[in-house]
């Protein structure tokens, strides 16, 4: 039991790699764009959506079963180093960090996954 509670708190101590990703389709160029503060749990969480069909992005999903896993592809956009302070929260800064990348690709329906910008981002 003790080995196990060690991996666990080992994972919560290590680093997560935060920042903006994309999931794009290889075929028709359609992009989902959006920021994580764990970019590779996120895209994990993601690829099995996916796969099992419970995705919220309908569109996403729609053509993930259309042209099938391998026209996708899973990419890191851009990285958020985190401060050293330990009262640090990123929130703020991934969302600057998400509009400017959503701003720079445009990604909003029907030229892509995102939902058309309204008011405020969700």
């Amino acid at each position: 039991m003790d080995s196990r509670k060690e991996l666990i708190n080992e994972y919560k101590r290590t680093p997560k790699t935060m920042g903006v990703y994309q999931i794009r389709n290889k075929l028709n160029g359609k992009c989902y764009v959006a920021a994580s503060k764990d970019i590779v749990a996120r895209l994990n969480r993601h690829r099995a959506d996916l796969k099992f069909g419970g995705e919220a992005v309908k569109s996403l999903l729609t053509d993930w079963r259309e042209f099938g896993e391998e026209n996708f592809e899973f990419e890191i956009l851009d990285q958020l180093e985190p401060l050293d302070t330990p009262d640090y929260k990123p929130a703020d800064d991934l969302k600057v960090l998400e509009a400017i990348w959503l701003d720079k690709l445009q990604p909003f329906e029907p030229a892509g996954y995102n939902p058309v910008k309204t008011g405020s981002r969700q």
